[in-house]
């Protein structure tokens, strides 16, 4: 069956780099990261993050309807109303009947859900909030952009942990081909810094501890990688056949060519140490795009800093990508945004696409011995990517991959 191309129009982004898709990109292509100590981290064993800043969230939403939503909530509305308006689209204008939303997370509101709990145990039941159980469950982020934008197609919220973000995109991608929706609203979002799952990371030996200074604590394939730095935020896309934006007069910022997806069935945080499975996403995504594996101009990694799974994802790319095509990994500016990285990092693959630059990985001098990939180091590369590839690979084996490029 031949698919309608499928064109991203829009994209929308709030990150702890900067807080909409503009910053967020200067301050990744910089390559220094903004981890810092949290207060509200003050005791854990884990204190520091990279967080959004900057912004009063409550006063950006707007309106009276900003106290019914966790922290998560808000960056998903920000981030698409941001790629909303960048795709050229009103939503008083557009038949909802016809829109979906696809907005991914993996942990939901549970920092909300701990605030409530907390709330309940110390002053009882007056004290907890009557939207508690908004603050907390995770379709709540696809639900209010519907409410927000008057969306009455398909909404959903696809949680395949760290991957969410690519899951999240590919069920868009087949919404609009299917042509069950002539534009999707996709993505993913998280914000997850708060003391329980910050301490749960540092039990199960995940997390990077406090040694100097945090912001050079995240260092993706490097030899002394020591885990990962959390982080939070969002990335939103608006995503339309690509011949039916053209005919409205939009600009498209990239097609999405193919996805891919596995799951390892093997442990619920470590990789598969064989790497096939998660390889065989990738094989999935270019065979799915048409594409040999020497098409691929560059590789935005999953890269997150930890032992295993830069050594796992290290040798897939070796393998994967003989011809060794430049490698980037965000989270060693942005930490590890959980549920929303894969979006994120799509939508910082688009940019490497539209503006021909790839990112440095921050804090890394050059890749750990017996790696044999090419890091894009210190600064920026110019190249001429005209395809690309991004990967997810989340706790529970979940490996999502997806393959853009330039229209």
């Amino acid at each position: 069956m031949n698919r309608p191309a499928i064109a991203v129009t829009g994209l929308g982004m709030i990150t702890p780099a900067g807080n909409d898709t503009d910053t967020t990109w200067d301050g990744v292509c910089a390559g220094v990261s903004p981890a810092r100590t949290v207060p509200e981290l003050e005791g854990c064993a884990v204190d520091f993050a990279c967080t959004v800043s900057g912004i009063d969230l409550d006063a950006a939403v707007g309106g009276r309807t900003a106290f019914r939503m966790g922290r998560y909530v808000k960056f998903a509305v920000l981030a698409a109303r941001e790629a909303v308006a960048d795709a050229g689209l009103d939503p008083a204008g557009w038949d909802g009947s016809r829109v979906a939303v696809v907005v991914g997370t993996s942990s939901g509101g549970s920092a909300g859900l701990t605030e409530q709990a907390v709330a309940l145990e110390r002053r009882g039941p007056a004290a907890t909030s009557p939207s508690g159980i908004l603050l907390t469950i995770p379709n709540m982020p696809a639900a209010e952009i519907a409410i927000q934008m008057k969306v009455t197609g398909p909404s959903l919220a696809p949680c395949t942990a760290c991957s969410s973000g690519v899951t999240a995109l590919s069920v868009a991608r087949d919404l609009l081909a299917t042509g069950q929706c002539d534009i999707a609203i996709a993505g993913a979002t998280e914000s997850i810094v708060f003391p329980v799952a910050m301490t749960g990371l540092a039990r199960s030996g995940a997390a990077a501890l406090r040694d100097g200074d945090p912001s050079r604590l995240c260092r993706p394939f490097g030899a002394d990688r020591a885990g990962l730095v959390m982080g939070e935020g969002a990335a939103i896309m608006v995503l339309e056949r690509a011949e039916e934006a053209r005919t409205r007069g939009a600009a498209l910022r990239a097609l999405v060519a193919g996805t891919g997806a596995t799951t390892d069935a093997h442990h619920p945080t470590s990789p598969h140490p064989s790497g096939t499975i998660a390889r065989a996403a990738v094989d999935a995504a270019l065979r799915d795009a048409g594409w040999q594996a020497e098409d691929v101009d560059h590789v935005n990694a999953h890269g997150t800093s930890t032992p295993l799974n830069d050594a796992t994802e290290a040798a897939l790319i070796s393998r994967a990508y003989p011809h060794r095509p430049p490698v980037t990994a965000p989270k060693g500016v942005l930490g590890h945004c959980m549920g929303a990285a894969g979006a994120i990092e799509a939508g910082l693959t688009i940019l490497t696409l539209q503006h021909g630059l790839v990112p440095p990985i921050a804090n890394l001098d050059a890749p750990a011995p017996g790696f044999d990939i090419d890091c894009v180091t210190k600064v920026p590369r110019r190249l001429p990517v005209r395809r690309a590839v991004s990967h997810s690979f989340g706790f529970g084996g979940h490996n999502a991959v997806i393959a853009l490029r330039r229209p």
